[in-house]
C-alpha cells in the first residue's frame, strides 16, 4: 500500500529525509517513530502528494504520487498536522463543506462515518462546544469520507487525555479489524505504538536507523534481569564462565548462545552469590527507542 524506495528531501541544502526506503503492506498497522525533526511528518508529506522529494520514488496504493497523484491518494483518508475547522458550523456542515474538496459524499455517508467514531447525538453541535478529543474524533470521520482502504495518521492522539488516548486507540484498532484498512500511524506515545502496530520504523536525523517487528522488540532474546545485591561480582564470574555477553544498567545481563537461566543459578549459587530473583526481560518499544535513539554506555 506504501513503498518508498531511496527517497530524499532537502529544504534550502538542508536534508530532512536521507534515502528513506521501506514498504507498508495491505492489511498492516505500521508506526514511524522519531524524535521531533527526525522527519516523520516530512515523509508523511511526500505520501500525501503535500512535499516534493528532491529524489527517491513515491508509490501509495501502487501509484507514483508525483506522477499520478490523483489515483494514488483515490482511497486514501488522514490526518496531517492540526486539522482545521469551521468552529461557528455543525460537526455535520463541517463533514458536508469538508467533503466537497474531493468528491461528493451522501447524507448516509456522513451519518455511517459519525456513528463509526462515536459522535452520534453532537453532529448538530457547533464544533465550537467540541472537547478536543470531540474534535480528533471529527478530523477521524473526515478521513473516512472517501471509503479508505488506507489511512494515515500524523499524531492522531496528540494532546488527547488517557480516556480520549484509550478512545482513540479502540477505535483505530476497531476501523483496521472491521474495515481491512492498512494504516501507517505517526505518534511519540510509544506505549500506543506498542500497543497498535506490527512493525515499526524509526527514524534519527532523517535517515531510517531501524526497521522490524514490534514482536521481535520486545522478545529482546537474551536480556535477563538479575537482582543480587553483589551484581558487579556475579557479572565479573559469569563473564569468565562466558555464559554472558553483556550487561546494563546494573540489573541486567545477555546471555551467550545456548545459555539458560539455569547455567546462571547454578554458578552463582556455587559461588556463594545469593540470587534474590532472575526473570527473561520483555523490552518495551519505549525501552527499545531510547536505548537506540540515545544509547547508554554499557558496562
Amino acid at each position: 500500500m506504501i513503498e518508498l524506495r531511496n527517497v530524499v528531501k532537502k529544504f534550502a541544502g538542508r536534508t530532512a529525509v536521507d534515502d528513506l526506503s521501506f514498504t507498508v503492506p495491505r492489511g498492516e498497522i505500521f508506526g514511524l517513530l522519531g524524535h521531533n525533526g527526525a522527519g516523520k511528518s516530512t515523509a508523511i508529506g511526500m505520501m500525501l502528494g503535500q512535499v516534493w522529494p528532491t529524489g527517491g520514488e513515491v508509490k501509495v496504493c501502487g501509484h507514483d504520487v508525483q506522477s499520478n497523484r490523483r489515483n494514488a491518494l483515490m482511497r486514501v483518508g488522514a490526518i496531517f498536522e492540526a486539522p482545521v475547522f469551521y468552529d461557528y458550523l455543525s460537526g455535520w456542515r463541517n463533514l458536508e463543506i469538508l467533503s466537497t474538496y474531493t468528491a461528493p459524499t451522501s447524507k448516509e455517508r456522513i451519518r455511517e462515518v459519525i456513528e463509526w467514531v462515536g459522535l452520534t447525538g453532537r453532529e448538530q453541535s457547533k464544533v465550537r462546544t467540541y472537547s478536543h478529543g470531540m474534535r480528533s474524533r471529527l478530523a477521524l470521520a473526515q478521513a473516512l469520507l472517501p471509503k479508505p482502504e488506507l489511512l494515515i495518521l500524523d499524531e492522531p492522539s496528540d494532546g488527547l487525555d488517557p480516556e480520549g488516548i484509550h478512545e482513540m486507540r479502540e477505535t483505530i484498532l476497531r476501523l483496521q479489524r472491521e474495515l481491512g484498512l492498512t494504516i501507517l500511524l505517526s505518534s511519540h506515545l510509544l506505549n500506543e505504538v506498542e500497543q497498535l502496530c506490527t512493525r515499526i520504523a524509526v527514524l534519527q536525523k532523517g535517515k531510517k536507523v531501524f526497521e522490524g517487528n514490534v514482536a521481535d522488540v520486545k522478545n529482546a532474546r537474551g536480556k535477563v534481569a538479575l537482582k543480587t545485591n553483589r551484581f558487579a561480582d556475579a557479572t565479573n564470574l559469569l563473564r569468565e564462565r562466558g555464559l554472558i555477553t553483556a550487561t546494563s544498567e546494573e540489573k541486567f545481563i545477555t546471555l551467550a548462545d545456548g545459555r539458560s537461566t539455569a547455567d546462571v543459578i547454578q554458578v552463582l549459587v556455587s559461588a556463594g552469590i545469593a540470587v534474590e530473583g532472575i526473570w527473561q526481560h520483555e523490552q518495551t518499544v519505549e525501552d527499545f527507542y531510547m536505548n537506540l535513539i540515545k544509547p547508554s554506555a554499557k558496562n
